[in-house]
């Protein structure tokens, strides 16, 4: 609403939210319902509600756009004690899939960015700890963790006219680890 009141239009909609939160290091016998639903609201039902949005404005207005999600490179392999933050992240990865086919004729776009290990403050605990950093970070062929600037470009070009052709697709930044 704020956007529209302060710009007219929605040209395009990046939903960036994720979080792992309490019980990210839980066994799942153990994962209580209350952490299970919280990973999900956040992670998927707030791209959801975001992105619903924003296509209603753009079919409205018939000008076609953009939706672009950061989803994870958890969303293709997963982790112990990690399946809420997988779980929402592959059923993100499903859902632009789907938008993808049902948007298009609408001239919407839907794609998705996978980051892989990006240092971030949800992720440094997880960095710091020797025995994590010397398993991981060797098997990156680009021998560093990601930040930010790395995949930002990419999300520029998904969100810009020269991506207009550019639909239903998930890009996986991720230093070459998922090919090592």
């Amino acid at each position: 609403a704020q956007t529209l009141e302060r710009f007219g239009h929605v040209d395009g909609c990046f939903a960036n939210a994720g979080v792992n939160g309490r019980g990210a290091l839980t066994p799942f016998v153990e994962m209580t319902t209350q952490t299970w639903e919280r990973i999900m609201g956040v992670n998927l039902y707030g791209t959801f509600f975001t992105f619903r949005a924003a296509a209603r404005h753009m079919i409205e207005r018939g000008k076609g756009g953009r939706l672009v999600a950061t989803a994870s490179l958890a969303a293709l392999s997963g982790a112990a004690r990690n399946q809420h933050y997988a779980a929402t992240k592959g059923a993100l990865v499903s859902m632009i899939y789907a938008l993808a086919v049902e948007l298009a004729r609408h001239g919407i776009t839907a794609n998705a960015i996978l980051p892989g290990w990006i240092e971030t403050a949800m992720t440094q605990s997880a960095f710091d700890w020797e025995k994590f950093a010397n398993a991981v970070k060797p098997r990156i062929p680009m021998r560093r963790w990601g930040d930010g600037d790395d995949f930002g470009g990419i999300a520029v070009y998904l969100m810009s006219d020269a991506s207009a052709y550019h639909n239903g697709d998930i890009l996986l930044i991720d230093g070459g680890y998922q090919k090592f």
